[in-house]
């Protein structure tokens, strides 16, 4: 009697774990995507991401060039191909690559060429890499659909371009803002990019 009192608490235990343990698996997203994005300063476009309900993770780095292993000062030479951009690892039942699209385009200036804001060169310039074809003609969509909506008078510039190697910058450019407030948001206003999304967009 005794011996099948323990079996049986036994197996309750054991089933209780096997309960919590699924529980806990379930709490993970069943499926995660990522985006990458060059917006110029790769320290300004993170923020807003890092905000967004159904983003699980961001890093910024290099993407568009083909050198291996690119580093900061090598990005900055502007000899190398690299853009500064983000990577965004995110929910897609939380959140949209549409919706992703819809918070980028409010973090640049999608008529300026040469880079973005005061930050000027190749590296600078904003572009939507994209992984697959539905990102490709979801991305041109959001681009003809900004620019059917009378918020820019001049034409919409930015890059749709495919996916290449994305390599994550070094630990100091990650999370710049929390890592030097004062800096980062002296910086961002010195660019016009504060200046440019409150008049822009209200913000």
């Amino acid at each position: 009697m005794k011996r099948t009192f323990l079996a049986a608490l036994s197996c309750a235990v054991i089933a209780a774990a096997i309960i919590t343990s699924s529980q806990g698996q379930n709490s993970s997203p069943a499926e995660t995507r990522t985006a990458v994005l060059a917006g110029g300063c790769f320290w300004c476009i993170e923020p807003a991401f890092d905000k967004a309900k159904g983003v699980i993770k961001t890093v910024v780095g290099y993407c568009g060039g083909t050198e291996p292993n690119p580093t900061y000062e090598l990005v900055s030479s502007e000899k190398t191909g690299y853009r500064e951009s983000i990577q965004i690892t995110y929910d897609p039942a939380k959140i949209s690559y549409d919706q992703l699209l819809d918070i980028y385009w409010r973090q640049i200036d999608p008529t300026q060429a040469d880079g973005q804001f005061t930050d000027i060169g190749p590296s600078y310039r904003a572009a939507i890499f994209y992984g697959n074809d539905d990102e490709k003609k979801n991305a041109e969509t959001s681009k003809e659909r900004l620019a059917r909506s009378g918020k820019f008078n001049r034409p919409i510039v930015t890059e749709i371009l495919p996916a290449m190697k994305f390599y994550p910058a070094e630990p100091q450019h990650q999370k710049y803002y929390q890592q030097n407030p004062e800096h980062f948001e002296a910086f961002e206003e010195g660019s016009g990019r504060v200046s440019f999304k409150k008049k822009t967009w209200k913000q």
